[in-house]
């Protein structure tokens, strides 16, 4: 289809949950192409990220960045192919990775891409998972904030998701025994089999905390935390001396639930306080401009010779982001969620 004859499909946020997303969160529009002016490009998204930092953007009040308000495009990180440019560094046909959000067609001034993607880029898609914000959170993580010895335990809730599959590999690599915990027998069977973690932990079974125990006999000297919840209150206990604890997702609390109740807050203090905890909270976008380049020239031959392992969870169409969206969130995906947009 020429680009004359085409029509921007979009995405906007129909109405912030009160919940969880849902069929009416979302509505699809067509418009027509933009058209670039000076100083500008047009960009068509070919792959399109999901992520569980995007159901904290629908809120209704702003948190760590704006929120997404009704009617207007959903966010979210894109591969993008320039197919018409005003701008003498981005030339028709290249590919880059901005946050063009949930359309077809955007309009951009170069100032959201990230960066330009290599012309001989094996696999596109992984710049929005292993070699984009989910693997540059993993790396950020266990190298700047774990800080891994060998022989000491590691342990990662999501272990199968688009962070968890990466950064249990990097502290095997790095000497760790690796636990992953993780939602169902083969998410289970595939961290231990394919990603060479040391065990894993399905926390949909009965006594977690007895098992977590078991599967990690010196204690936890480092923890992820991206989840939050029942997870969160089995790993508390079996922390370190001295532990580590890289914060960057609480999934679980998202759409609110599990913050009613006790004030469970002076417990985790006096556990913080008496192992000489140290948990560091951390937005992976504050990271780019300092660190981004470094994950880059660290991790792209590993990723893309297989020396570590990847798996994409595949949404076939721009229309079904809603519904990848909302079993991204229930613990459907398996690996990193993209959408094939184009």
């Amino acid at each position: 289809m020429s680009q004359s004859a085409a029509v921007n499909r979009r995405l906007v946020l129909a109405q912030s949950p009160k919940g969880e997303p849902d069929a009416s969160t979302f509505r699809l529009e067509t418009v027509a192409v933009p058209t670039p002016g000076p100083g500008q490009m047009l960009l068509r998204t070919t792959w399109l990220s999901l992520d569980p930092y995007m159901r904290v953007r629908i809120y209704e009040t702003d948190g760590y960045m704006a929120s997404v308000k009704p009617g207007e495009v959903m966010v979210g990180g894109t591969v993008s192919e320039v197919v018409a440019s005003n701008l003498p560094d981005y030339k028709v046909g290249e590919l880059v990775h901005s946050y063009a959000g949930w359309q077809d067609y955007t309009l951009s001034d170069g100032s959201d891409v990230i960066i330009k993607l290599p012309a001989n880029a094996k696999q596109p898609s992984l710049y929005l998972g292993s070699l984009g914000m989910p693997g540059f959170t993993a790396w950020y993580a266990l190298n700047q904030i774990g800080h891994p010895k060998a022989g000491e335990t590691f342990v990662v809730a999501a272990a199968t998701g688009a962070v968890g599959q990466i950064i249990g590999q990097l502290a095997k690599l790095a000497g760790c025994h690796v636990v992953g915990i993780a939602g169902g027998a083969d998410k289970c069977a595939y961290a231990v089999k394919e990603l060479g973690f040391d065990a894993c932990i399905d926390h949909r079974g009965a006594g977690l905390p007895e098992r977590l125990k078991a599967a990690c006999p010196k204690g936890i000297d480092i923890y992820m935390e991206n989840v939050g919840g029942p997870v969160f209150d089995a790993v508390l206990p079996l922390m370190n001396l001295n532990s580590r604890m890289p914060l960057c997702g609480l999934v679980a609390h998202y759409s609110g639930a599990g913050m009613n109740g006790a004030d469970r807050l002076p417990g985790f203090l006096t556990e913080a306080l008496f192992k000489r905890m140290k948990l560091e909270g951390f937005i992976i976008f504050d990271q780019y401009p300092a660190h981004y380049a470094n994950f880059l020239a660290a991790m792209t031959q590993p990723i893309e010779s297989g020396a570590v392992k990847i798996r994409e969870h595949v949404v076939g169409s721009l229309e079904e982001a809603p519904q990848g969206f909302t079993e991204l969130l229930a613990g459907g995906n398996f690996g990193k969620v993209v959408v094939k947009v184009a």
